[in-house]
Formats: structure tokens, sequence, C-alpha cells
């Protein structure tokens, strides 16, 4: 926990002196935070994952409530993805305790999601749509897409084969429920999805 608070404060210190996109400052400690929650596995207990999962969610309410780290909290529209993110990693153990479905399911939150969204904004702009009046975009829901297969496809090689079909399904499905799960909702079904479904494979 004291590794987070450090990445968000490092970030909230480097967004007050330079002051760049509140979405890039979100998805940067999305994108390391989530990277380095996937490897809790190797280093802790699942006990003490749950438990640093219900800490992040209190941190996040804490934090929102008292204004601490307003780089990733200054975003323009309604959004509960960091208590989403608290979530998933609370929940996630109680779907599985193999490490490395634990690990996939938290980069898909993490690269996939995370890099989706820094693709679309910066290459977005001409190929968008709506889904409930929140913008997406073709850019980035293929960059989620083609994420989401390199993950599958490195478990399959690293823990066995899964099956391409199985791979492209799953990757499609994840792609989909992050269009259409708004508000940051994402953060919690989509690796919650693809615990389940890998889990479900054993």
């Amino acid at each position: 926990m004291l590794a987070v608070a450090v990445l968000l404060l490092g970030n909230e210190l480097y967004w007050q002196r330079h002051r760049q996109s509140s979405e890039f400052s979100r998805k940067a400690v999305h994108i390391l935070v989530g990277c380095f929650v996937a490897s809790w596995p190797w280093l802790l207990d699942w006990w003490q994952i749950q438990l640093l999962g219900i800490g992040f969610i209190l941190g996040v309410t804490a934090s929102q409530y008292l204004g601490i780290f307003r780089a990733i909290h200054s975003v323009q529209r309604p959004t509960y993805g960091e208590l989403c993110f608290g979530a998933a990693v609370g929940l996630a153990p109680l779907i599985t305790h193999n490490k490395w479905m634990f690990a996939v399911a938290m980069l898909h939150m993490a690269l996939a999601d995370g890099l989706a969204a820094v693709v679309g904004v910066a290459y977005g702009r001409k190929n968008q749509y709506k889904v409930w009046g929140h913008a997406k975009s073709v850019a980035g829901s293929l960059t989620f897409f083609c994420i989401s297969v390199a993950l599958l496809a490195a478990y399959s090689l690293i823990v066995g084969p899964i099956g391409l079909g199985h791979v492209l399904a799953i990757a499609l499905v994840s792609t989909l429920l992050e269009n259409i799960a708004i508000y940051g909702l994402d953060n919690l079904f989509v690796p919650l999805l693809v615990a389940t479904v890998l889990q479900s494979r054993i």
C-alpha cells in the first residue's frame, strides 16, 4: 500500500508542476498501479490482497472527500473507476487463487483499458462513437482488443493452451463490456469477467 501511495504522490507532484491533462494523470496511475497489483500474488497472501483492496477503496474515498490527490479526481465527468479498481482487487481472489489468472485479469484493467484510453485520446477524435452518451473511439477499442488478445495469448503459452477461438472470444466480449460499462464500472466488470472465464476452464 505504501508503494501505491508513493506512486500517487509522485503523480500528484508532477501534475501540480506541469498541469498536464487530468485524464493522462489518471491513466498513468491506472497503468502503473495496475501493473504493480498484478504482481501481488507472488508477494502477498490472498487474504492480504483482499485487505489491500478494501484499503484502496477506503483510501480513494478519503482522498475524494479531503481533496488529497486532485490529479486523479479532477476529470470533468462522473466516474467510479478508482473505487471499482479497488473492488476488483478485493473480489478477484474470491474467484481464483491462480496467480497467473489474477495477473492477467488485473493487466486487462491496467494495460488494455489504460492504453486504450491513451490511444483513444491521441488518435480517436476522427473515429469517435457514443455509447449511452459517453464518447468512445474505434482506435481505443481496437487497442483494448489487441492488448487483450496479447495478454490471453501470453497466458496460454505460460499456463496452458486455451485455443485461439477462446482467446478471440474472451477478448471480444471484454472489449464489448469495456464499451458498455460506463462511469468506470469496466474497472470492476472486465477483470472479474476475465478471471471467471479463465477459472471456469480449469
